[in-house]
């Protein structure tokens, strides 16, 4: 299956961030992009890697308070 590629614009609507944001990523170098021309484009995978490497799980047990 190919891969989608979106807009600065519709990964900030992804990730529910404003545009600056996924900017920055680019910027860093935190995300994989691709240049097409003078446009910027994020495969949908890497957003899928971006936020499954940045999900913090929930702890599942507590550890009991020592009185």
């Amino acid at each position: 299956m190919k891969d989608r590629y979106l807009s600065v614009d519709q990964v900030a609507e992804v990730l529910g961030t404003s545009v600056r944001f996924p900017r920055r990523l680019i910027a860093e170098r935190r995300i994989t992009f691709v240049k097409v021309g003078r446009h910027v484009r994020i495969p949908e995978s890497a957003v899928d890697a971006y936020i499954a490497e940045h999900s913090v799980e929930p702890i599942t047990s507590r550890l009991k308070a020592v009185a």
